[in-house]
């Protein structure tokens, strides 16, 4: 194992600026949770600090960076099994723009797929991957992507049309 340079630490600083908001976008699309997003980004920078001349020697650092996360969060999801959803109760209060309470239907629904669906719909949809490519990430074949997607779509249009429906 060679010894970490000062312009390894360099290099690794600028990716991760670069990345973190980026991955952290992702895994609050994932999560639903700001905080456990914010973990679960640490985490996965830890995890490319420690593993860094395999990233540094990656052909796409970022493709890397965001495989990290999507394992991060699926073995944190397999780890965590409790059904326990934290919830904020707003009451009666309304969202201050039809924006952001679509946005948080979305964000609402995305919570109610399953762990895996939720993460192959923000991979191919949010983040706009291949299907090859969401396959690799997630570790499933490329027919179960399409399968898995269909079907966590119909299922998201029936939440927003129920909620949508709910609030009509």
């Amino acid at each position: 194992m060679r010894r970490r340079t000062h312009e390894d630490d360099d290099a690794f600083t600028e990716l991760a600026t670069v990345m973190a908001p980026r991955l952290f976008r992702t895994a609050l699309l994932m999560c639903g949770d700001w905080h456990l997003a914010e973990d679960l980004v640490q985490t996965t920078l830890a995890k490319m600090y420690v593993g860094w001349d395999k990233v540094r020697r990656a052909d796409v650092p970022e493709a890397y960076a965001r495989g990290t996360l999507t394992k991060t969060f699926l073995s944190h999801q397999r780890i965590r099994r409790n059904a326990e959803m934290p919830t904020v109760d707003l009451g009666d209060a309304q969202a201050a723009s039809g924006v952001t309470g679509d946005r948080l239907e979305l964000f609402e629904a995305l919570r109610k797929l399953d762990v895996l669906d939720r993460a192959v719909v923000v991979l191919r949809y949010w983040e706009d991957r291949s299907v090859a490519d969401t396959a690799a990430e997630v570790g499933l074949s490329e027919g179960a992507v399409r399968a898995r997607a269909s079907r966590a779509l119909v299922r998201l249009r029936t939440e927003l049309s129920d909620s949508t429906a709910a609030t009509s």
